[in-house]
């Protein structure tokens, strides 16, 4: 009699889209593949957050409840990331809808206000 063989099937993490033909930068697989590691709750997602977004030379600018802006997502962090010599990039970490697990959103059409909206906060907080 032959063992049955049992094959596992890990999904690989689901990185951020890539625009036209740049590569992913190597902090934001860092902070995708650290993002992966959360295991707390909604009152720790922001220190969390925080936390990984430091770890890349990031920084949290806000989080809010998402009403519905992003869909299976309960709350949106705000990060700000600067790569070396290239302009700061906005993208929003949610936390999804069953309160565990947490994904990098780049900004959309639907969420385009709120990118300004966090641009212009930026750019109080430098006048501080």
């Amino acid at each position: 009699m032959v063992a049955s063989e049992t094959t596992v099937t890990k999904p690989a993490p689901t990185l951020l889209p890539q625009s036209g033909d740049a590569a992913i930068p190597m902090a934001l697989l860092e902070l995708e593949l650290s993002l992966d590691g959360f295991s707390g709750s909604k009152e720790e997602f922001a220190a969390f957050v925080r936390t990984v977004a430091a770890d890349i030379g990031g920084e949290l600018l806000f989080t809010l409840p998402a009403s519905g802006l992003i869909e299976d997502c309960l709350t949106i962090a705000a990060i700000r990331y600067s790569d070396a010599g290239k302009m700061p990039t906005i993208l929003f970490v949610c936390l999804g809808g069953d309160g565990s697990a947490i994904r990098v959103e780049q900004p959309s059409e639907r969420t385009a206000d709120l990118k300004s909206f966090a641009e212009a906060f930026v750019g109080v907080l430098e006048r501080i």
